[in-house]
């Protein structure tokens, strides 16, 4: 079972706005959402193996003053649906709402999980991230020199980001701003995580408890600053995607890599005990509770199987 490749935009037709299509559009963007509410899971690794991901950059990449041209050239109502082509809003349309529905149907139920029974949860996703990181292998036509390289850059880089301190603030809007466009550059990159990105700048909390209370003031502003940094960060994805996919696959799927460190189901706090400040990885046989070979195990296989499955369904309808 291999990952599949996102076709070019070339190849992008309207059979790939077919209600049968955007259906799977949607679904997909569901488990982006699921991904990105874990910290420490990305969506878009999801969208990785998905198939969508370069669809994706390059609908984003398109969204700038360019389109100012593209409007002008038909006008009116012509001009608007030429807009609505290019970036095409069809296709982001559904993946958002997709999104949109996993955060408003799912994010109490995962941070529900992430505070009582975080081993279960973590030992699936490092399932569902190690069978990526397999997957996404193989995908790599022919290791050079230079692909080993910027797999270990992605895998060292994710694994530094893991390990950075997390801070403890207060947000005012202006800083909750700046949170959600560094977080949205990172949910762009597969196996960097958004939500981890705005655990570290201590707005995870204030975000989450957002969406659970439908706070629009907060919502409003971290979108705002998600927009901003998704319109800075795409176009440069963009044209890497397109000039060197292969090289660039190799860094992103080291990025994958190296948030294993995160995702490490068995955590214990400081003093060595399960609490709400439990990020610290032990090896299995020093958790406190016991390692729970068998379901940590299973739930690491379900991810795995999962997966594979979410890339074989997306080889059918990329």
């Amino acid at each position: 079972m291999t990952a599949p490749q996102s076709p070019r935009p070339s190849e992008w037709s309207a059979a790939d706005n077919q209600p049968k299509s955007l259906a799977a559009t949607y679904i997909k963007g569901m488990a982006m959402g699921a991904a990105d509410i874990v910290p420490g899971v990305s969506g878009g690794t999801i969208a990785l193996i998905a198939g969508i991901y370069e669809r994706l950059i390059n609908a984003l990449g398109s969204i700038g003053p360019s389109l100012w041209q593209v409007f002008r050239a038909e006008g009116g109502l012509r001009g608007l649906l030429a807009v609505w082509r290019q970036v095409d809003a069809t296709f982001l349309l559904f993946l958002l709402l997709g999104i949109a529905s996993s955060f408003t149907t799912l994010a109490g139920m995962i941070k529900h999980l992430l505070d009582h029974q975080p081993l279960l949860i973590w030992s699936f996703f490092f399932g569902l991230v190690v069978a990526t990181v397999f997957l996404l292998l193989t995908e790599i036509k022919r290791w050079s020199i230079g692909r080993m390289l910027l797999f270990l850059v992605g895998l060292i880089s994710a694994v530094v980001i893991s390990s950075l301190p997390i801070m403890t603030t207060t947000p005012s809007l202006p800083y909750l701003f700046f949170a959600g466009a560094v977080a949205i550059c990172a949910m762009i990159l597969p196996g960097v995580s958004g939500s981890f990105i705005l655990l570290l700048l201590g707005a995870y909390d204030a975000v989450l408890e957002a969406v659970d209370t439908m706070n629009l003031s907060i919502l409003l502003t971290v979108i705002a600053g998600m927009a901003t940094g998704l319109l800075l960060f795409t176009r440069a994805l963009k044209w890497l995607l397109a000039h060197y996919y292969q090289a660039t696959l190799a860094l992103l799927t080291g990025f994958i890599a190296g948030s294993l460190v995160k995702v490490w189901p068995w955590k214990v706090d400081a003093l060595g005990t399960l609490d709400s400040d439990a990020i610290y990885n032990v090896m299995p046989w020093q958790y406190p509770a016991g390692a729970q070979w068998a379901t940590t195990i299973g739930l690491m296989l379900l991810g795995a199987v999962l997966v594979s499955l979410l890339s074989w369904w997306g080889n059918r309808h990329a």
